[in-house]
């Protein structure tokens, strides 16, 4: 019979989340590898670009929302829309600027009820959309929502930069309900008012730009460990996670939790020397933040609960993204 850690394992490296990344390996190899030269160094992983940009880096981005939660939630998809881009920008150091849209609704009560949310994610989170394009004669069936968004950094954070020896921080408000039911999530930020965002998203900026961490991520669909673990062979590295140290709310089970889709969750690798002071800085903004393992040259990830270890991925074998920071020539 298997134990415990091995059927999480399993379900792990199992997970949609983390199988629907695979094919962005040929896409970064055309892209990035082959792509045409720029002003923008190769990105190896990061959900936005960092552009070097007079005295800091232009942030861009851009993300589409699953065709399920689109067609089955689309209130929370035009909320959920505007969250995924803003996150996208304070993980890697940043504060939004402005976003724009493509729509695609050929019903006119689904399409209100995303617009309605994109207006409510803008207000909460105090980003202005300030314009986009709309197909009014999609399918019904096939509605699409993407949006882009430019941010800027004064220091970068990037995902593919972390360091052996860093602490492996993981950064989460516990405060909050399990979320929309068309995908595994944690909603943290219903019930808080636009300034108690902001003040929490703030934390990520303040340790890019004092430079206490040496790479960060925000929790995506990949879940907990599978974002972790994506930030690890980005950065060619593998990490020790210990699973009893992750911080998890009482209202949702542990297995679900690893795999919930984070409205505010981050993880970073820092320096030891600094993880007082990056845990310290999210405590004092009601977040609860913990060292959950630490980074090895050795690129496996191995997931540690009590007794039992597993080896979840051996990046000298496995797979997740399939890409490596690299020097390109």
């Amino acid at each position: 019979m298997k134990n415990s850690i091995t059927l999480l394992a399993e379900r792990i490296r199992n997970y949609s989340g983390l199988l629907r990344k695979q094919p962005i390996e040929d896409v970064f190899t055309q892209l990035v590898l082959k792509g045409q030269p720029g002003i923008a160094p190769a990105n190896f992983g990061d959900d936005a670009a960092a552009i070097p940009w007079k005295d800091g880096f232009m942030l861009l981005a851009a993300d589409g929302i699953m065709p399920r939660l689109l067609l089955n939630e689309p209130y929370a998809a035009g909320k959920a829309s505007v969250m995924v881009t803003v996150n996208d920008i304070y993980s890697m150091g940043g504060r939004p600027i402005a976003m724009v849209n493509v729509l695609a609704s050929g019903d006119e009560e689904h399409r209100s009820k995303v617009v309605q949310g994109i207006r409510r994610g803008c207000e909460k989170l105090q980003v202005p959309m300030v314009g986009g394009h709309l197909h009014p004669d999609a399918s019904l069936q096939s509605p699409a929502l993407s949006v882009a968004i430019l941010g800027w950094a004064q220091k970068v954070l990037h995902g593919y930069t972390a360091q052996t020896g860093d602490d492996l921080i993981l950064a989460v408000d516990l405060n909050g309900k399990v979320g929309c039911h068309s995908v595994t999530s944690w909603d943290a930020n219903s019930g808080k008012s636009p300034q108690e965002l902001i003040n929490r998203l703030e934390s990520l900026p303040l340790i890019a730009e004092r430079n206490w961490a040496n790479a960060a991520k925000d929790v995506s669909n990949a879940g907990i460990i599978g974002t972790v673990s994506i930030m690890m062979e980005n950065s060619g590295k593998g990490a020790e996670i210990d699973l009893e140290s992750i911080p998890t709310p009482p209202e949702i089970a542990f297995s679900d939790w690893l795999f919930s889709f984070q409205s505010f969750g981050f993880t970073l690798s820092v320096p030891p020397h600094h993880s007082k002071d990056v845990i310290e800085l999210f405590h004092e903004r009601n977040i609860t933040a913990s060292v959950i393992g630490k980074v090895s040259s050795d690129p496996r990830i191995k997931i540690i609960l009590g007794a039992e270890e597993e080896i979840l991925f051996d990046f000298t074998a496995d797979r997740i993204t399939g890409i490596v920071c690299q020097p390109l020539t």
